[in-house]
């Protein structure tokens, strides 16, 4: 069965005076402050008033997030991050930045920022617009992170720019806790987002939904492992990680490339791999040292020491990269657009021997 490898962000091993502060205060050493659950796992929380064991190990904490951050699927093959704050996070302390400081070199060698520049940094940007043809197309997408150099620029630049007037401006502009400088009565906004942007995407795996009767389900997993129980834990829903991927593969590097930046996704291997094995787009023919249209970036575990402590670094940073659709005038071209193709069609026969086995719904008699 399946079981958590890394709880708030340590090994399940580990029971260092570090990793069990970090348990009792549900806190991830990557982002430098209380786990948030990944962002996205609301339902997986506990009210540790409901269990005096939990209350106890948690004292003052009421609403604890399940802050699992992979799972141990397989003897013998490397855990599967379901958190993408294990992953990557940008969000994050100047203390706890260490812990993934290889990572986010990595990315920004790739980038085309310029050395000196300051950089901002902005999460969960979701650009809601529809387009002025009679057509009415939509865009509807959230970005896990938006990168871009700033710049002091004056207001009329920016009203030009964004066609709103600059009362409007200033005003949404100051909540946001952006500075202004007032030069020859012309007012400007410093440290303002300006040049070529860089899409940062995380895609972490998701978890099947688990066994109730069994406490497979990751807040009850979660439950028993950071009570020192044994526990189960729930599979890896692959399906589900694939399908939200592809659908956003291609939308999210052709708007960068519209903007002039770029996109790079940031996966761990193991879903790589499963990419590769189970569409016809095979990642190892893409393996570059620069950028293209679509852009893959790979870390990992690498080999594990039996004797584990402290938050793992995760290695690698090989980049697949490659172009989003097939050249025509090349017969054996390959593209990203792969990804949306089967690795192989089974025979006809596989399909006959399952509905030898499966009991037919209805019969139809065509006048």
């Amino acid at each position: 069965m399946p079981k958590i490898f890394e709880l708030f962000g340590f090994p399940l091993t580990d029971n260092s005076p570090s990793a069990e502060s970090h348990r009792r205060q549900a806190k991830c050493p990557f982002m430098g402050k209380a786990c948030d659950g990944g962002g996205n796992r609301y339902l997986s929380s506990l009210d540790t008033t409901k269990n005096p064991e939990l209350k106890k190990y948690f004292k003052e904490e009421r609403i604890v997030p399940a802050g699992v951050c992979s799972l141990d699927i397989r003897e013998g093959e490397q855990p599967w991050i379901v958190c993408p704050r294990r992953l990557l996070t940008l969000d994050h302390s100047e203390r706890a930045a260490a812990h993934q400081a290889d990572t986010e070199n990595r990315i920004f060698s790739l980038a085309d920022f310029y050395s000196g520049a300051h950089i901002g940094v902005w999460s969960e940007v979701k650009i809601k617009a529809n387009s002025e043809d009679a057509e009415e197309k939509s865009f509807d997408y959230t970005f896990d992170y938006i990168l871009m150099p700033l710049g002091t620029v004056s207001s009329e630049k920016i009203s030009r720019l964004t066609g709103e007037s600059w009362r409007v401006i200033r005003r949404q502009a100051e909540r946001a806790g952006y500075q202004f400088a007032r030069r020859n009565g012309i007012e400007f906004i410093e440290e303002f987002p300006v040049g070529k942007p860089l899409i940062i995407e995380i895609m972490t795996s998701s978890t099947s939904g688990g066994d109730k009767k069994k406490r497979t389900q990751i807040p009850m997993a979660f439950e028993d492992a950071i009570l020192g129980k044994p526990h189960n834990a729930p599979g890896i829903n692959y399906r589900q990680v694939w399908a939200r991927m592809v659908s956003q593969l291609i939308v999210k590097s052709e708007v960068a490339i519209e903007w002039g930046g770029k996109t790079i996704w940031i996966l761990q291997n193991n879903l790589a791999d499963y990419i590769s094995n189970t569409t016809a787009l095979d990642l190892k023919k893409f393996l570059a040292k620069h950028t293209s249209e679509v852009n893959i970036l790979c870390f990992g575990y690498g080999k594990l020491d039996e004797r584990l402590e402290g938050p793992i670094k995760l290695r690698g940073g090989e980049l697949y990269a490659g172009p989003i659709s097939k050249n025509p005038r090349v017969e054996e071209g390959t593209s990203f657009q792969d990804i949306i193709r089967t690795s192989f069609a089974p025979p006809i026969e596989s399909l006959v021997s399952v509905l030898i086995k499966k009991k037919m719904t209805r019969m139809i008699l065509l006048k």
